[in-house]
């Protein structure tokens, strides 16, 4: 049986995008539609999967997650551990990958915390698209990451879903680092099945968290 073709996402306003990126490969992908077709074109940024990150557009994803820390911060003021809702009801065939990668998260980081819920902040999509798999933001707090079934068939899936959660946490590509770096992404190649971040991915997940919500108190 075919994976569920995805739904496309509501929103429509789309303020940046960070991805895993895909190379080419040769293992056929589920048929499916698309992948959500919202992204405004003169506002998008994709990684490329073997090229060089691009500075700016990982400036613009964690300004834009800043943002939705400070949301955060304003309907628990006096919240330690910010909780970020997802849901993975769009991507049955990742089920097992978006739980796995919530738990390696949760085990990682203190300052922040995924659950899956009602009324999520994100959510998470399957199917084909050129780009790959991505994280997509609206900067007020809502977005979605898009899984794509080829490059999961191609890369670990576990690591692809961590990686890509890693950006609504706050992480940027960094394609150079090894192996052991969650965020190079497909940078090590197929053979890198590591889906943990490492103790500097750890560290700045935490401070990032830990102070942006002190900033915006301290602005308060």
């Amino acid at each position: 049986m075919s994976p569920a073709r995805p739904r496309t996402p509501r929103k429509t306003v789309i303020t940046a995008i960070l991805g895993l990126g895909l190379a080419a490969g040769v293992i056929a992908a589920p048929a499916a539609s698309a992948g959500p077709s919202d992204v405004a074109a003169p506002l998008r940024h994709s990684a490329n999967y073997t090229g060089n990150e691009d500075q700016a557009q990982n400036q613009a994803f964690l300004d834009a997650v800043m943002r939705s820390v400070a949301a955060k911060r304003a309907a628990a003021p006096g919240a330690a551990v910010v909780t970020v809702t997802y849901s993975s009801s769009s991507a049955p065939t990742f089920r097992t990958q978006i739980a796995r990668s919530a738990q390696i998260w949760n085990s990682s980081v203190t300052n922040v915390r995924l659950q899956e819920g009602s009324n999520p902040d994100f959510r998470y999509y399957e199917g084909n698209d050129s780009r790959g798999s991505y994280a997509s933001t609206d900067g007020h707090g809502g977005g979605y990451i898009f899984l794509d079934y080829r490059q999961n068939q191609q890369y670990n899936s576990t690591r692809v879903t961590a990686h890509e959660t890693g950006h609504v946490l706050g992480l940027p590509d960094h394609y150079s680092g090894p192996c052991s770096e969650l965020m190079s992404g497909g940078g090590p190649g197929t053979s890198c099945t590591n889906p943990n971040p490492n103790a500097q991915e750890r560290a700045r997940v935490n401070a990032l968290w830990r102070n942006g919500l002190a900033a915006l108190s301290a602005k308060s």
